[in-house]
């Protein structure tokens, strides 16, 4: 892989995992500690910090995607930005349309127990950071 396309990469992936542990491990679940934030309040700002932080992934993923296709990644750098971009895009076109519905909901008053694709988008993201430290190592090292 060329140099210039490699460390474009490992940049960009370690910023994008800078803001996915800032966002989704950190103000997430410290939103609900705030006092005064009551659940709809906290959905509303989630969807909108989401929403933002989503998009900003899909435009890092597609860096990501493009330095390592044109630098000619090796296999093992070719499947860790595949498997961050196949998270992703579970996230995206699976999981959050799900909770937007189940928000929609809960936001419209109806009192709903803790959802199962909550959960879902939890585990994706533990799966999407340690694949981002494995492809930004790996990055690091070629």
């Amino acid at each position: 892989m060329n140099a210039t396309s490699a460390a474009t990469a490992s940049a960009v992936t370690f910023v994008w995992l800078g803001m996915v542990l800032a966002i989704s491990f950190l103000e997430a679940p410290l939103k609900f500690r705030a006092p005064g934030v009551t659940v709809p309040i906290g959905l509303g700002i989630g969807r909108i910090v989401f929403r933002a932080l989503n998009a900003v992934e899909s435009a890092l993923a597609v860096v990501v995607v493009a330095a390592v296709a044109l630098g000619g990644g090796t296999p093992g750098v070719t499947v860790l930005t595949a498997a961050v971009a196949v998270v992703l895009l579970v996230q995206l076109a699976v999981v959050r349309p799900r909770l937007g519905r189940r928000s929609d909901r809960v936001l419209a008053g109806e009192d709903l127990p803790r959802s199962r694709g909550h959960l879902w988008y939890v585990a994706l993201e533990f799966l999407k950071a340690a694949a981002l430290i494995a492809l930004g190592v790996a990055l690091l090292t070629v």
